[in-house]
């Protein structure tokens, strides 16, 4: 069986005060140090063996807030902090999430595109040349006018 990680700090600070001279405060910090330095790195080797790889933890990314994650030419995802254009339905499968699971663990208004604001700004453009807007305001209204609902599951059965 291997040493502890107690014992390899021990070891490894050990070393330190044969080639220099250390005050006993200055060994205690370079004991607790090493051991923390050998905790995490142990950390990362359990989680690479167990197939998740580092930054996919579902961890924030470091000083990225959900309301910073969305910019203008890009979106970073605040699961692996990978930068995009959009997060697609398939990148998002990666992390086990579709996008309202993801909009609603990260509190992103359910309507909220997952996509760089330049991105977003340019299909709204888009949709306002083809038309879209107005011929929505049609369509309901001819629908009140014709007494009609949008019809649900359950009625249409």
């Amino acid at each position: 069986m291997g040493k502890s990680l107690v014992e390899m700090a021990a070891d490894l600070v050990q070393s330190q005060c044969a080639s220099k001279v250390m005050s006993t405060e200055e060994m205690t910090l370079a004991l607790q140090s090493t051991f923390n330095a050998l905790q995490a790195l142990q950390a990362g080797e359990a989680k690479h063996q167990a197939g998740i790889s580092e930054g996919t933890a579902g961890v924030v990314v470091p000083g990225m807030t959900p309301e910073k994650s969305i910019q203008k030419n890009k979106i970073v995802c605040l699961e692996c902090g990978q930068e995009f254009k959009m997060l697609s339905p398939k990148h998002l499968r990666s992390h086990g999430l579709t996008g309202r699971e993801y909009r609603e663990k990260w509190g992103f208004s359910l309507r909220q595109p997952l996509c760089a604001k330049a991105l977003s700004e340019r299909r709204k453009k888009a949709g306002k040349d083809r038309g879209l807007p107005e011929n929505l305001r049609k369509a309901i209204a001819k629908r009140k006018k014709n007494g009609q609902t949008k019809k649900t599951g359950a009625e249409k059965k």
